[in-house]
């Protein structure tokens, strides 16, 4: 299982990349496995402004379907629309090609509240 220590990680299995005052957003390697072949990536949230826990879209795996969960409060700036024609890139590339949405964040200070690999490493186990 893929933990990289530059990122933090949420309770729900989101990771986050902070790019000065933006969080780059995408489901962690444990998740992918956990839901296995992901056929459709829904986010309907682009320009919405979301607390931290709300609803950003879904996924959709050949057997279930999983919430994809703000990380950080902040306004969605922006989709990957590659996901569009590639959801398995979520699968094949979570923490690269797969990432889901930028956030541009409005509480910064939330990236501090979530885990670092090592914790979120404890909660996997």
């Amino acid at each position: 299982m893929n933990i990289p220590e530059n990122l933090k990680y949420s309770q729900d299995h989101e990771w986050v990349r902070v790019e000065g005052n933006v969080a780059v957003v995408g489901i962690t390697d444990y998740a992918q496995s956990e839901l296995g072949d992901i056929v459709f990536v829904d986010i309907q949230t682009e320009g919405e402004e979301l607390q931290q826990g709300e609803l950003f879209g879904n996924i959709e795996a050949v057997k279930t379907v999983a919430d994809a969960l703000m990380p950080v409060s902040g306004k969605v700036i922006e989709v990957n629309s590659d996901l569009e024609s590639a959801p398995e890139s979520v699968n094949s590339d979570p923490y690269g090609k797969g990432w889901m949405i930028k956030v541009e964040m409005s509480d910064p200070e939330e990236v501090e509240e979530l885990l670092d690999a090592a914790a979120y490493k404890e909660i996997c186990e």
